[in-house]
């Protein structure tokens, strides 16, 4: 079994730094009323940010193998929160968006699938408390006229 390690070192009030194994800093804060700086990404916001690139890594990944070439891609994250403490995520949509010419629907469905239902690790852990649903659409280049 791997470990991971976690290091979280206080700033000031509650503003944070941490880091992990990968020896990369990000900041994590909250509001100003609430004793913070503001000037980093809430906790909370994190878990959005990994599910998505966790999902990401995975989709990307296995359309490369498939040889599918996109010209961009991005995902748009929603999630609703609870009315009562704790104020956790009971909903979380991820809406893909793959850009490019030629993206067959059923590699990027089957991407999305092997991601949710296989390997994106953060998925799995989430799912057991909070309904996640996946969307895509497909942009095609327009065409400039000559």
């Amino acid at each position: 079994m791997t470990a991971t390690n976690a290091y979280l070192k206080q700033i000031k009030g509650i503003t944070f730094a941490g880091k992990t194994n990968s020896n990369h800093w990000i900041t994590i804060d909250g509001p100003e009323d609430f004793g913070g700086s503001n000037a980093g990404i809430r906790p909370k916001e994190l878990v959005l940010i990994a599910l998505a690139g966790c999902t990401s890594s995975d989709v990307v990944s296995i359309l490369q193998k498939k040889r599918v070439e996109l010209d961009d891609y991005e995902v748009n994250i929603s999630a609703e929160v609870s009315d009562e403490h704790p104020k956790v995520y009971t909903k979380i949509n991820l809406e893909f968006v793959f850009y490019g010419d030629n993206i067959n629907e059923k590699d990027v469905e089957r991407a999305i699938e092997l991601s949710e239902t296989k390997y994106c690790s953060v998925s799995a852990m989430l799912n057991k408390s909070v309904e996640i649903n996946h969307s895509y659409k497909i942009v095609k280049p327009e065409f400039a006229e000559v």
